[in-house]
Formats: structure tokens, sequence, C-alpha cells
């Protein structure tokens, strides 16, 4: 197994990463980027380490981590505070044909954190440090023909404060790629990300030989390489700025020459507003096959499914910005089902 973190970092140009998050990004919400425009990494939704080493629970956790071909390089992330059972997480994910594993230590969700993990590692090094380094160990690969899965981690600025010696001390344990979210456990998503820090991060990164990745307020493919550029990082993940939007990594360079000095520079391709409806119920329609019930969820879930009201934090970013959108995300808040989402778009292409 190769480190596609290193490869991507040694290619000299600016990568991105599609965030992992929570009943977002799904198997049908990444195969929408793949058909319009894919980064050039995928993540899961994060999953319970404690659920996966249990019997009970891991059947139906599987579901978070059914992926399909066209989806690599893909990392599974999960969530814990057990370095036992982060071990038998990762060597599931490796079983499963994951290409990395990312160990989320960022998450403030009260209930992850009463569970010891995600930002309450933060308050933890030490721990943070053996779940690290048992991830590795579960990693490892036991042919010698083979390398290592990558295991990587993702974070936030501190608990309460900015605190670096936090992201030395998982820089020490040397992981594959390491994503900071420029702000604080405190600050939530409320304040602006601290992108003055990037820069500080990427010599850290250097100095340790790790990936650095950041993330925050990042909207566009075109912002992303501009940061990454100015602040001397290897990666830019995307998370809010991604929804809505499959064709967001799906442009082209072209060149610049408003420039003094001409440059190549990337363009997204932003679709008509009937292409971008069509987008949204092809995606709803994936939505239903895979986690309503109906065959296919019954032989790839075993019927763990998930409720269609799930896609309503999509319809409210993919209709918004033009005449209308107020009443007709109104309309589509209250759909079942795909057909119903593809009965109000037709009505309201065809009254325009």
């Amino acid at each position: 197994m190769s480190n596609f973190w290193q490869e991507l970092k040694d290619s000299k140009k600016t990568f991105f990463v599609l965030a992992p998050m929570y009943d977002v990004t799904d198997a049908a919400f990444r195969q929408m980027f793949v058909k319009y425009g894919r980064p050039d990494v995928f993540f899961t939704e994060f999953v319970s380490a404690d659920g996966l080493a249990s019997e009970a629970g891991c059947e139906k956790l599987k579901r978070e981590l059914y992926f399909e071909e066209n989806e690599h390089p893909i990392v599974a992330q999960i969530f814990g505070s057990n370095p036992e059972t982060i071990k038998t997480a990762v060597k599931l994910i490796k079983e499963l044909g994951f290409d990395g594993v990312d160990i989320n230590m960022g998450c403030p969700d009260r209930a992850v954190e009463k569970q010891g993990a995600g930002s309450a590692l933060i308050k933890n090094p030490k721990r943070a440090q053996e779940i690290i380094l048992a991830a590795k160990e579960a990693a490892r690969s036991t042919n010698s023909g083979q390398g290592d899965m990558p295991v990587s981690v993702k974070t936030r600025l501190g608990y309460n404060k900015i605190d670096l010696d936090w992201i030395k001390n998982i820089l020490e344990t040397k992981p594959s790629a390491l994503t900071v979210h420029l702000r604080t456990r405190k600050e939530m998503s409320k304040e602006d990300a601290h992108w003055e820090e990037a820069k500080l991060l990427g010599e850290l990164g250097r100095e340790y030989d790790v990936p650095i990745i950041c993330n925050g307020d990042v909207t566009s493919v075109e912002q992303g390489i501009e940061l990454a550029k100015k602040y001397k990082i290897d990666g830019i993940m995307i998370g809010r700025g991604a929804f809505g939007k499959p064709w967001l990594f799906g442009g082209s360079a072209v060149r610049n020459a408003t420039s003094s000095e001409p440059e190549v520079v990337f363009r997204t391709v932003e679709p008509d507003l009937p292409t971008r409806l069509k987008i949204m119920l092809k995606h709803s329609r994936l939505f239903e096959k895979l986690y309503l019930l109906g065959p296919t969820n019954d032989q790839l879930f075993h019927g763990h499914t998930k409720n269609f009201a799930v896609m309503r934090k999509h319809f409210k970013a993919y209709v918004t910005g033009f005449k209308g959108a107020l009443a007709l995300r109104a309309k589509l808040m209250e759909t079942q089902n795909a057909d119903e989402v593809e009965k109000i778009i037709t009505n309201f292409l065809n009254s325009r």
C-alpha cells in the first residue's frame, strides 16, 4: 500500500480534500463529486472505533464505511479514546480496502467529548499520542512487499486557545498527514478561521516532514490555491464550502491574461440553474436508492436505513441565490422521496 499523502506532497501542487462531515459525506454525496468534479482525496463520515470494535455495532456502522471503487483514494475517519478499540477499528478498515485511516481529534460534539474522544483529546496529549501509535501499529503491513496503511489526524488549533505545543505533540508521532481546522474548540465555527497561523503550521510540517492540510472558511479551489501558496502548506480541506456544489473541484486551468506576468489559474465551472437542480435530483435519487428501504439497501446494509430528511441540508445548499429560491426550498423541505423532489423541480422550471 502506497503512502498517497506523501505522493501528493511530492507533487508540489496544492491538493484538495473533501472534509468528513457527519450525516453529509455519505456515499451518495461523494458520488456526486465523482461525477461532477472530484477532489484529490475523499473522506467518509466519522465512525466510532468503539462501535466498530463491538459485534453489535460493527454491522450497522459498515453502512458509513461503504464506498465504491471510483472513490480512491478514500480515507475512513474514526474517533475514540481507547487505543485497543482503535487498533481493532483500524484493522477492519484495512481489510475493507481503504487507502488510509484518519483519527478525529477535533470534533466538539458533547457526546463525543464525554467519551474522551474528539476535541477532548486536545486536553489529553499523552492519550492522543498513544492512540496514534496504536493506529500505526494496527496499520502496519504484515507483507514485506507492501507499505503500511497511512494514518492521518484531523484536529483543531487548541481547546480554549491556540496551542502550537498540541500540534507538535501530534507531529512527534509522525502521522502520514495532519489536517488542522484553524479554530479552537471554544470557537466552534463562530469565529473566522485563523489563517495567520497557517504559515507556522507549514513550517512545523516541514520540520517534522509531515504534509499539512488546513481547513476553515475556504469556499473555492481558487481561494484554496491562493492560501496554500501564501502560507506554504501542502493541501486544503473544504467542508461547508462544498455543500450543494459537487462541481466545486471540477474546473479547469486557464491563463490569467490580466496579470502582469500571465499565469495559469484554476476556474470552477458553475452550472446553470436547471442543471444545478437536476444534479440535486440525481443526488436525491441516489440517496433514496442507497439509504431508504429497498433491494439495494437490503443487499448492501441489511435494512439499516437513513431518513430522507438528511437531504434537507443539501436542499438548503443547492437551492439558494436565485429568484424563487426561498419558496422552492420550503416545498423541498417537506418531501419524503425523490419522486416528490422531481415533481417540485419540474413545476418550478416549467413556471419560469
